[in-house]
């Protein structure tokens, strides 16, 4: 960056490049000139008299900044809240020691989808699952800037399940699964209608997809609409199938037909019964394994981000499992069912500590479903 006119250049170059270097600049009585016509206390500010340059460019990269400096006592000054722009800072004043702060603007990142979940923390935060174009953990509180689209100002509580939104949030990410950040602001688009149960029919049509949901509903997808699993994983149309179990985000309106219509905005796949060589389990068997976990991770439930009905359950080999048997009891039907190549089944949970020690993982004899252990963790 350089400025043009003789033996101003190198005066308005300093100028320039000490902000640049400095992340707090003090206020002084003849200090940078702000935004604002006074900062601080009445008997701090002494009244100057300055002369606008309007004909000395002030060049950032090269290009011109349409910056214009004021002169006072013959040295050359420019508002520090423009200038910090151009430099790629944002400026916040600290009152309580006159201070002015210039941080770097952050890389933020974007997404958008559904609220799919929202928990209320003690601290007043919020914690929200996003799904959509990525799958992610948000924490909001009073810093985060919520919109709808008419630009009126939202809260945390007006969050909720079904809500789609456009969200910026990090820099900074938790390399947890899913990852976890701050969330700077959120723009609200609308209030979906939540509906799970059962697929009855799926069929290809001129203008995309056709779900219909039960005997109540008929949904119809589009280019725009996503289909995922629970775990942000995406699913072709042509997978869905008759039975499947789906969580819909669609309207908020319906037709007046029988049944009634209504576009889809997201489907959620929800975890199907698994087959292992000819081993099937019914919905409902895998729906009572999660509750037999459930009652076996109550000391783990504070760090659990999966939710009950939606952790995954999968029969395995006997020899597949890291499993860590604690009484005798357990040990020995583990010894028994791994000599007969029998099978477990395995439910597990993602938690706020996979990052350092990976999901949590119960474990089952397929035959009796009694409880054996835990997979060992990192």
């Amino acid at each position: 960056m350089d400025c043009q006119h003789n033996k101003r250049t190198t005066q308005i170059r300093k100028e320039l490049y000490d902000m640049k270097k400095k992340l707090t600049v003090l206020l002084t009585l003849a200090g940078i000139v702000g935004t604002t016509a006074a900062v601080g206390a009445q008997d701090l500010v002494e009244k100057v008299t300055g002369y606008l340059q309007k004909d000395v460019k002030v060049l950032v990269n090269g290009q011109d900044s349409t910056l214009t400096p004021v002169y006072i006592d013959g040295k050359a000054y420019i508002p520090v809240r423009d200038a910090a722009a151009k430099l790629g800072y944002t400026v916040h004043y600290d009152e309580v020691n006159n201070e002015i702060e210039l941080d770097e603007e952050a890389d933020l990142i974007r997404a958008s989808g559904v609220i799919v979940s929202v928990q209320a923390n003690k601290d007043g935060n919020y914690r929200i699952e996003l799904l959509g174009s990525t799958w992610v953990i948000l924490t909001v509180d009073k810093s985060t800037a919520i919109k709808n689209l008419d630009g009126k100002t939202l809260f945390p509580a007006d969050l909720k399940a079904g809500t789609q939104i456009d969200a910026e949030f990090g820099p900074a990410m938790a390399m947890s699964y899913p990852g976890q950040a701050q969330a700077v602001s959120i723009n609200v688009h609308a209030d979906r209608a939540v509906k799970e149960d059962t697929i009855k029919a799926v069929k290809h049509t001129d203008d995309g997809w056709q779900v219909q949901l039960g005997d109540a509903l008929v949904l119809n997808a589009g280019k725009e609409t996503r289909v995922m699993t629970s775990q942000g994983e995406s699913v072709n149309w042509e997978d869905l199938k008759a039975g499947m179990k789906v969580k819909a985000y669609y309207g908020p309106f319906e037709t007046k037909s029988l049944p009634p219509q209504s576009p889809v905005f997201l489907l959620v796949v929800q975890a199907q019964a698994p087959v292992t060589g000819e081993l099937k389990m019914s919905p409902e068997t895998a729906q009572e394994y999660r509750n037999l976990a459930w009652a076996q991770v109550s000391e783990q439930a504070s760090h659990i981000t999966t939710k009950q009905d939606e952790a995954a359950v999968h029969i395995v080999s006997s020899n597949e499992v890291g499993v860590l048997a604690l009484t005798a009891e357990q040990k020995k039907l583990l010894a028994d069912v791994q000599a007969a190549n029998g099978n477990f089944v395995t439910v597990t949970y993602n938690t706020d500590q996979d990052e350092l020690l990976g999901p949590l993982t119960a474990v089952f004899d397929f035959n009796t479903k009694a409880f054996i252990g835990f997979n060992a963790r990192k």
